[in-house]
């Protein structure tokens, strides 16, 4: 089937390989300006079809929404890159975050463990998926954890940085984050479909599509590969993903709670990557903050700000979805995908896979 946009051509393969029920894919180029389409289905039935309005969990991508907030009062003379997190959040009384800076949470080098690679929390969450946490409650876990390397040093993927980082928003501006976001991001971006659930609340907005994840939240805490013989059975129809709709994001929350529409994020990511929430010099500094992380296969990273090729922004993995968001500043080419599957029997990520074809092809 053509899509009349050579591009989109290349998305229902890719979605077939990978087992993956639909998707939506926005493009947005000065040489055909945006197209958004929605491909495959909603549920496994197959009963309704993506469509280009439909709301899905963005993951990962929330973390530069809350780096965002925290340049705004960079920019506002709020507080300083360098402040330590003990200055910042008195409440927290744990001594090593007072050798940790704002700065080295929105780098992923504070030196934290990961509050979301417990046993205990992934355990909780196959057990009780309705379960709720407070964003102190999820600081508190990951402090408590081992170090991971010195404050400045060694870059460590960690969602305790960025909660971190939604406390200090919280105690600077006095408000939920949810507020915070809505006034200092989803507004000056004409997000209008764009949402933090508060506490307790699991819902999606409607229309949304159905979640899904092989496997459980333990058995994908350190691979998302299935065994070779449940390969075979995913590949085969006999083995099917489990619905992760409604699980509780609140264990995720500044880290990676928000639920958007392709339309908001082609929108966000413009205007985070282009300018439009920072001074320029700001600005600036965040783009060049970007840079290797020293680890082998992953994405380039800086002040709460990813790079995949040529294009910088983020990805988002949780269970049930799989996102990714990118604007290229030189091209001025951007590309928003969002899934409804985690990832394929063989771990790979829907959403990414396709970037990784699509950019080429624009």
């Amino acid at each position: 089937m053509s899509y009349g946009y050579p591009a989109f051509d290349l998305v229902e393969p890719e979605l077939q390989r990978t087992l993956t029920p639909g998707a939506v894919v926005a493009i947005n180029t000065p040489a055909h300006g945006l197209q958004i389409r929605g491909f495959g289905f909603r549920d496994l039935k197959r009963t309704e079809a993506v469509t280009p309005a439909d709301h899905f969990r963005v993951g990962s991508n929330t973390k530069t929404m809350t780096g965002t907030a925290i340049l705004q009062l960079v920019d506002n003379e709020r507080l300083a890159l360098t402040d330590s997190v003990a200055f910042r959040l008195p409440g927290l009384h744990d001594d090593k975050l007072r050798h940790i800076s704002i700065q080295n949470l929105l780098e992923m080098r504070s030196g934290l463990d990961n509050y979301s690679d417990l046993l205990w929390l992934n355990q909780q969450q196959d057990d009780y998926p309705d379960r709720w946490y407070a964003a102190a409650q999820l600081a508190e876990l990951g402090l408590a954890g081992d170090s991971t390397g010195q404050p400045g040093g060694t870059f460590f993927y960690c969602n305790t940085n960025t909660c971190l980082a939604g406390l200090v928003l919280e105690h600077e501006l006095g408000a939920p984050l949810q507020e915070i976001f809505q006034r200092t991001i989803f507004t000056i971006a004409n997000m209008i479909d764009t949402v933090l659930p508060q506490a307790p609340d699991a819902s999606l907005p409607g229309p949304h599509p159905r979640g899904y994840m092989f496997g459980t939240n333990v058995s994908t805490m350190h691979t998302n590969v299935l065994s070779p013989e449940e390969q075979r059975r995913a590949y085969a129809g006999e083995l099917l993903p489990g619905d992760y709709t409604t699980m509780n994001p609140s264990w995720t929350w500044a880290a990676g709670g928000v639920v958007a529409t392709a339309n908001d994020l082609v929108s966000y990511v413009e205007a985070m990557v282009g300018g439009g929430f920072l001074s320029t010099g700001l600005q600036q500094q965040r783009i060049n903050s970007v840079g290797p992380t020293g680890l082998p296969n992953t994405a380039e990273y800086g002040l709460a700000l990813a790079k995949l090729g040529p294009m910088y922004g983020h990805d988002g993995t949780l269970p049930g979805f799989q996102s990714f968001m990118g604007h290229d500043p030189i091209t001025k080419n951007t590309l928003v995908v969002l899934a409804n599957l985690t990832a394929s029997p063989k771990g790979e990520l829907p959403a990414n896979e396709l970037a990784k074809i699509l950019i080429p092809a624009l």
